[in-house]
C-alpha cells in the first residue's frame, strides 16, 4: 500500500460523473482485498465508500447536478436491466466494485483518493440530506446497507433472539439495525474485548467464542437464536451459526468468502428445516430506509469510527486494522 500522484479520472460516459471525495472509509473488504490480491492490478486505487460532491457531470446525468453532495453505492448498476428494475442491483450485468481490482466485475478505480468516477451516476450516487453529516453519511454505502440487508433477509419477528458472529464494524452496525427493527434479544460474539464492551455499551449481549453455545442456550431456554448472521464470512462463521441456530431458524451470512466449498451439515439443515441466505448491502434499493434510520436518530453509524486520518496516513490504517487495533477508520481528502 502505498500513497501515490495519478491521473484524475475523467468522464468515460455520457452517465457518468466525477466526485470530489469529502469522506470515505477504510473497510474489512478492502483488507480482504489486499489479501486475496491476485484480483488487484498493480497500481489499483482502493476503496468504495465515499461521500461527496459532484464536480463533473455527463449531459445523460438528470438526477443530480454539479455541487451536490451525494453518497455512493460501493458498486455500480445500470438502473435499467430486467435485474435492476426488480431491485436487484448486485446481479446488474453492468456490475462493477470500486476499488477492489477484478473480484467483482470488471476493474474500476476506487475512492480513496481526491477525485472518483462513478458510471450510471443517476443510479449509483444519492443525495445526502441536510442533517447527517458527512461522517455518518459514508456508511450509508456499504457498512450500514450490508448490515440492514442481513437484518432483511433474516425476516425478523418483533422480540426474535438474534444473534451476530463478529463485532467489526458489520457485526456492530448489524446488532444496531436488529435492535431498531425490532429484535428481542441481540447476542455479539466476537474475541476481541474491546469490540464486546462497545456492543455492550450500543445495547447488545456479549459472548466470547468460546461461551456463545451456553448464553444462547441460556437466553432461549436451550431451543437456539430465532436468526444468525454471520458477519465474519469463511467455513468458521457458518459453522458457529449452525451450532447457534434453532430449529426453522435462519442463517444470513455477509461475511465476505473466497472459499470454493462448504461443508453444509445437509442432514440437519433437512431435519431441522433451516434456512441459509446470503445477503449483499444496497444503497440503490435500500436507500430510504437507510436514510431513516440515520435522520431520525434510532441509529448512530458513527459510534463504531476509531479515527479520521489523512490520505497519507490511510497504509498504516489499513495495517492498524487489519491486526485489530482499530474498528473502522475514516478518510478526509
Amino acid at each position: 500500500m502505498s500513497v501515490e500522484s495519478v491521473a484524475e479520472p475523467l468522464l468515460d460516459d455520457p452517465a457518468d460523473a466525477v466526485v470530489r471525495v469529502r469522506r470515505a472509509a477504510v473497510c474489512g473488504t478492502d483488507l480482504h482485498a489486499v489479501a486475496h490480491a491476485e484480483h488487484l492490478p498493480r497500481g489499483s486505487v482502493m476503496g468504495h465508500e465515499f461521500v461527496g460532491e459532484i464536480v463533473e457531470a455527463g449531459p445523460a446525468v438528470r438526477a443530480h447536478a454539479v455541487g451536490d453532495l451525494v453518497v455512493g453505492a460501493d458498486f455500480t448498476a445500470c438502473g435499467t436491466c430486467w435485474w435492476c428494475r426488480r431491485g436487484d442491483h448486485w446481479e446488474c450485468p453492468h456490475r462493477r466494485f470500486f476499488g477492489t481490482g477484478a473480484a467483482y466485475g470488471p476493474p474500476l478505480a476506487g475512492s480513496q483518493a481526491e477525485l472518483v468516477r462513478v458510471p450510471f451516476a443517476d443510479t449509483v450516487l444519492r443525495p445526502v440530506p441536510a442533517g447527517i453529516g458527512l461522517d455518518a453519511a459514508v456508511f450509508l454505502g456499504d457498512t450500514l446497507a450490508t448490515g440492514y440487508a442481513a437484518v432483511r433477509r433474516a425476516q425478523l419477528t418483533p422480540g426474535d433472539t438474534v444473534v451476530v458472529i463478529g463485532g467489526g464494524p458489520v457485526g456492530q452496525l448489524t446488532s444496531l439495525t436488529a435492535q431498531a427493527c425490532g429484535a428481542g434479544t441481540v447476542v455479539v460474539v466476537e474475541p476481541v474485548a474491546d469490540r464486546r464492551s462497545l456492543a455492550a455499551r450500543e445495547g447488545a449481549v456479549v459472548a466470547d467464542p468460546t461461551a456463545a453455545d451456553e448464553t444462547v442456550a441460556h437466553l432461549t431456554d436451550g431451543r437456539g437464536a430465532d436468526a444468525v448472521i454471520d458477519a465474519v464470512g469463511g467455513p468458521r462463521g457458518l459453522d458457529t451459526a449452525f451450532s447457534l441456530v434453532r430449529r426453522r431458524g435462519t442463517i444470513v451470512s455477509v461475511g465476505v468468502h473466497t472459499d470454493d466449498a462448504f461443508a453444509l451439515p445437509v442432514a440437519r439443515a433437512f431435519a431441522d428445516e433451516l434456512t441459509l441466505r446470503f445477503a449483499i448491502g444496497d444503497l440503490m434499493r435500500d436507500g430510504e430506509a437507510l436514510v431513516a434510520l440515520v435522520a431520525s436518530g434510532v441509529l448512530d453509524p458513527v459510534v463504531v469510527a476509531t479515527g479520521t486520518v489523512p490520505l497519507d496516513d490511510v497504509p498504516d490504517a489499513y495495517r492498524a486494522m487489519a491486526q485489530r487495533r482499530t474498528l473502522k477508520t475514516l478518510i478526509a481528502t
